[in-house]
C-alpha cells in the first residue's frame, strides 16, 4: 500500500514514516502544502494521511480540491490527521471529504489499524481477495494456497496482494516499485527480484506467478 503523509513537523513525519515503512507500507512524506500538492499531481495513493495545520496553506482545503481539482489524483482513501479535536472540526474534516479522521497526539497501532481499516473499505472485492487457488485476507493479513496457510513477510503479502488486484495483467518491475515501494526506492534496484523470488518460492509449484520476457511478471493467465 503507498501511503502519502503530509505532516509539518519534520521529526514527527521521519518517526511516522518510519514505523510505517517497517510495517511494509509504502511511504512518501510532504511536509508542506505545496510538497502535498505536488506529490497528488504525479501518483495515485492508496491513502493520504493529511495534517490541516500547514506552514503555507490549509490541509482541509486540500482535502476540498481532491473531489474536484481535476489535476490532482485522488487518493483511494483520505485520512485528516490533525490537533484540531473539536467536533465541529471533525465535521469539517469528514464533511469536506476525508474517510476517516484522527486527533493527535495517537497511538501508532490505532494509526496503522485505521490504515488497515481504509484498505479494506477501499477494496472493491471486500476483505478477501481470490485468484485461482489463493486466497488472502486483508483484514488479518493472512494467506492460504490450496487450503494450506503461507508464512508470509509484510512485504511478500504487499506484493501478492497488488498482484492479485490485478489478476492475468503484466505488471512491469517499474509498476511494482511504484505501487509497493516509495520514492525512496532505487529504480535499479534489485529487489522487486529478490522479493518476488522469495514469494515465489513460498507460492510453491506450479508458479502461479510467471515471468514474461522483456515486458514484467503475470499472476495467472491472461485476462
Amino acid at each position: 500500500m503507498r501511503v502519502l503523509l503530509l505532516e509539518d513537523d519534520a521529526d514527527l513525519a521521519e518517526v511516522v514514516a518510519m514505523g510505517l515503512r517497517n510495517e511494509s507500507y509504502a511511504v512518501d512524506v510532504a511536509t508542506t502544502y505545496a510538497a502535498a500538492e505536488e506529490a497528488l499531481r504525479l501518483t495515485i495513493y492508496d491513502v493520504a494521511c493529511l495534517d490541516l495545520g500547514l506552514p503555507d496553506g490549509d490541509g482541509l482545503d486540500l482535502v476540498r480540491r481532491l473531489g474536484s481539482d481535476p489535476d490532482l489524483r485522488r487518493p483511494r482513501r483520505v485520512l485528516v490527521v490533525t490537533a484540531r479535536d473539536a467536533v465541529a472540526d471533525r465535521v469539517a474534516g469528514l464533511d469536506s471529504g476525508a474517510d476517516d479522521y484522527l486527533v493527535k497526539p495517537f497511538e501508532f497501532a490505532e494509526l496503522t489499524a485505521r490504515l488497515r481499516a481504509l484498505a479494506r473499505r477501499a477494496d472493491e472485492a471486500g476483505a478477501t481477495l481470490n485468484t485461482g487457488d489463493l486466497t488472502l485476507d486483508l483484514a488479518t493479513r493472512r494467506a492460504w494456497r490450496g487450503g494450506v496457510e503461507l508464512r508470509l513477510t509484510a512485504r511478500e503479502f504487499s506484493l501478492l496482494r497488488f498482484f492479485m488486484h490485478h489478476p492475468g495483467r503484466v505488471l512491469s518491475a517499474e509498476e511494482l516499485l511504484e505501487h509497493v515501494w516509495d520514492a525512496n526506492a532505487d529504480p535499479f534496484t534489485t529487489s522487486v527480484r529478490v522479493i518476488l523470488s522469495r514469494l515465489r518460492k513460498k507460492l510453491g509449484d506450479p508458479p502461479p506467478i510467471v515471468t514474461i520476457t522483456g515486458a514484467g511478471y503475470r499472476l495467472g493467465e491472461p485476462s
